[in-house]
Order: structure tokens, then C-alpha cells, then sequence
């Protein structure tokens, strides 16, 4: 059997977890440079404030003291999911990390697997302080359906077990097809077009049709609202195709040296993920483009996409970086975005080098980044930068309610007996 564990508004409950007083109040957290509205609590979703909302249209709200605000605050909240995802793996036979909130266990068959549910439930909450949410089903597209159960009906405890032959065919019945695993906005609209609104409806079409109109995908979510169980489990572990490190400025850049400091950063960034996971990368896409909202502004967008002899040196990356960030870069434009893409990547063990083609500054280069990651990893990272990434930076967020980062900064750490407020 397979549960899926789902953080009940998840970066809402991490900034609750240090501010009780936030308690069954409304929070919202914000995205990148406080613009839009990422994350809600119940009480928030209350009071109408939509996912995605521009936080200005709110503004009244806000000002009057009725709804907390927050930066987002990811040292915080990939803190608290880790802690989360390290209890959860030991109470599985398995477990994929789907993502920051979620993860898939196997169970296993045999026992009472509810009442095992209620008992992770209860230690997540007494350990992390995030409460969640989990369905037991066969398949993952079934526990996805039973942990939906579990956060919205009320009575259930925060958990739910859908094994039951007449009881799957009771719940897909009527299940709303837009709640389904994988079924985005698109599809939503293309189901309602055949006239499918719920998950019964799209389990009586035929098998031919659905993989003919919905490929195989399509069918094998079928097979599981069903009750049968043909997505595997993927490994946490596994090793990521690319790797993506973005971010819009807190204001608009316009020279062409901020937009090479925000580049190298985001290069260094995806450098030192790409050596984690042990892998190197042979190309990459370098891309920027103007603020899409600002008719009043002329607009630029432009990518590149570079190859190069497969590497995880941040040094040689950086300086490829840079040199494609100027062959796209074009003088009058106010820049919001930028960011960098290493692609065609593989593991740095199975890589053959060619004899031909090795620079032989390659071995210096990596005793000396190896050197500063373990410098950054030891006394935090940023600790020590590359001068192409500037004294300081220029290009951050604006992140003006952001709380402290609690679990990740010595000098942020929580002190017995200090009040917050």
C-alpha cells in the first residue's frame, strides 16, 4: 500500500511553528520579491485572498492587521521539510521525496495501516510542529485521491485509508477530474469539453481511447483510480537532467555588469548542486528578459544556449556564463529576470574524457573549488565568493517580511525566554 503525506499549508505552519500566536489567525506567505501570494492558511483562504493573488490588491487587509504577511523564507522551510522527510523515511519501506510538502511511502501490506497513519500524523506534529495530511491507497494516483479526503472532509483526522473495492468506486465516483494527480488546467478544460467532469466519468471510457486522446499516461492513471498500482516509487536520490537557479530582481537592472553579477551567482549556485549529486554538465542556457507587466516599458527577452567540454568546475562555468549573458545582452532595457540552466548533464563517474581536449588548469581549478565548498559548507555558505559575483548583492530580493531563519543562522536561533513580537 501507498500513502502520500502532504504538509497542510506548509510554509504557512513553518512561520506558526516559531510564532504560535499565529495560530488560527490568517498568514500568507509571498513570492520572490514580495509580489504575489504563494501560500495561505485556512483562515486566509477564508477571507477570499485567491493563490497567486498581487499582494497590492490586498493591501487593505494588511494594513488593518487582519492578515499576517510574510517573505518567503526558503532556509527555513527546506530546513523543516528535511526534518519532516527524515521522520517519514523511517516509517517506510520506501519513500520519494515528490516534493517540499509531499513525499510517497510504501507501507508494505499486512497490519493496521490507519492506525499507522494516525501515528506518523501525531509524530510529525509532536516532533516538527507541521501538521499533515495522509491517504492510504494501492497506487499513488488513489493516494493522492485519499489524501485530498483526508485534508477536506471533515471527521477524518487528518488521515484516510481507500482500499476497498466498493469504497474506491464510491469516491471516484464523483471525484472532480481537476483534483486528480496530474491533471492540470489544460486538461481540466479538455475533459469538460468530452463532457468528463469527474474521475467516474473518466474511468468508463475505454482503454484504447484514453491512451489514443491522453497517451499512456493518461491510461495509467486510469489502471490506479481503478485500484490498481502501476507507478512505481522513483528514489529521492535519483539525479536531476537539469538544473535551473533563477531569480527576479528586487528592481530593475539595467547595466550590463549587475546582470553579469546575477548571472555568476546563479552559475555558482547550480555549480555547486551539480557537484552534490556528482554529476557534470556539457551545456547550458543563459536567459533575461524584461518586466512582461510593464506596457509602459519597451521589452526585451532573449535565451542562449551554450555547449561545452562536460564540466563541474565552477570557475570555467562561470566565465562560459558570462560570455553567453554578452552575446544576448542588448544596452536600454530594464531588466526584472535572469537566470542559468545547466543541461545534457551525467554522471561525473561514467564521463570519458577526451586527452585532446583537456585543459590542464582543470585539476588547479577544482582543488580550489573543492576548497571553497568546504570552507562555505563549514562556516556557511557565501562565506567566500567569486569576485564575479560582486562585493555584495546588488540584484537580491526584496524580502522585507522576512522572519529570522531559525534552524539555519546561529545568530537567528530562538533564545529560552525571549518573546517574539
Amino acid at each position: 500500500m501507498i500513502a502520500l503525506t502532504d504538509c497542510n499549508n506548509f510554509y504557512a505552519s513553518c512561520e506558526r511553528v516559531f510564532d504560535p500566536s499565529l495560530n488560527g489567525k490568517p498568514v500568507v506567505v509571498l513570492s520572490n520579491n514580495d509580489g504575489c501570494v504563494i501560500a495561505r492558511s485556512n483562515e486566509a483562504k477564508a477571507l477570499g485572498i485567491p493563490m497567486g493573488a498581487p499582494v497590492f490588491k490586498y493591501r487593505r487587509l494588511i494594513d488593518a492587521g487582519k492578515v499576517h504577511v510574510f517573505s518567503s523564507n526558503f532556509a527555513l522551510y527546506g530546513d523543516m521539510s528535511r526534518r519532516v522527510m527524515n521522520l517519514l523515511s523511517e516509517h517506510a519501506r520506501n519513500i520519494e521525496i515528490y516534493s517540499i510538502d509531499e513525499a510517497f511511502l510504501d507501507l508494505g501490506e499486512g497490519g493496521d495501516l490507519y492506525e499507522a497513519a494516525r501515528t506518523l500524523r501525531e509524530k510529525v506534529g509532536r516532533c516538527t510542529g507541521i501538521p499533515v495530511s495522509i491517504g492510504i491507497a494501492p497506487g499513488k494516483t488513489l493516494a493522492k485521491v485519499a489524501t485530498h479526503i483526508a485534508k477536506k472532509r471533515p471527521g477524518t483526522g487528518g488521515c484516510f485509508l481507500l482500499a476497498d473495492a466498493e469504497q474506491i468506486k464510491k469516491e471516484v465516483e464523483n471525484f472532480p477530474v481537476r483534483e486528480l494527480w496530474g491533471v492540470g488546467r489544460r486538461l481540466t478544460v479538455r475533459l469538460r469539453k468530452m463532457g468528463i467532469e469527474n474521475a467516474g466519468q473518466f474511468t468508463a471510457l475505454s482503454d484504447a481511447f484514453v491512451r489514443r486522446e491522453f497517451t499512456v499516461n493518461g491510461l495509467r492513471m486510469k489502471k490506479e483510480l481503478l485500484g490498481g498500482s502501476v507507478i512505481p516509487l522513483e528514489p529521492s536520490d535519483r539525479s536531476k537532467k537539469s538544473i535551473c537557479t533563477a531569480r527576479s530582481f528586487g528592481e530593475m537592472v539595467q547595466s550590463r555588469e549587475h546582470l553579469e553579477q546575477a548571472v555568476s551567482s546563479h552559475t555558482v549556485t547550480c555549480a555547486e548542486k551539480l557537484r552534490r549529486q556528482g554529476s557534470l554538465a556539457s551545456s547550458m542556457m543563459v536567459f533575461i528578459h524584461t518586466n512582461a507587466f510593464r506596457e509602459d516599458l519597451p521589452q526585451y527577452r532573449r535565451n542562449i544556449v551554450v555547449p561545452f567540454p562536460a564540466t563541474q568546475n565552477t570557475l570555467s562555468l562561470v566565465k562560459t556564463a558570462k560570455t553567453a549573458l554578452g552575446k544576448i545582452y542588448r544596452s536600454g532595457y530594464q531588466y526584472k529576470k535572469a537566470g542559468v540552466i545547466l543541461l545534457d548533464i551525467s554522471p561525473a563517474d561514467r564521463y570519458q574524457r577526451d586527452l585532446f581536449r583537456e585543459d590542464p588548469r582543470e585539476e588547479d581549478d577544482m582543488r580550489l573549488v573543492k576548497a571553497v565548498d568546504m570552507l562555505n559548507a563549514k562556516y556557511g555558505r557565501g562565506t567566500l565568493r567569486l569576485g564575479d559575483q560582486g562585493l555584495r548583492d546588488k540584484h537580491a530580493l526584496r524580502q522585507r517580511r522576512r522572519s529570522r531563519s531559525y534552524t539555519t543562522q546561529w545568530e537567528e536561533l530562538l533564545e529560552i525566554g525571549e518573546e517574539e513580537g
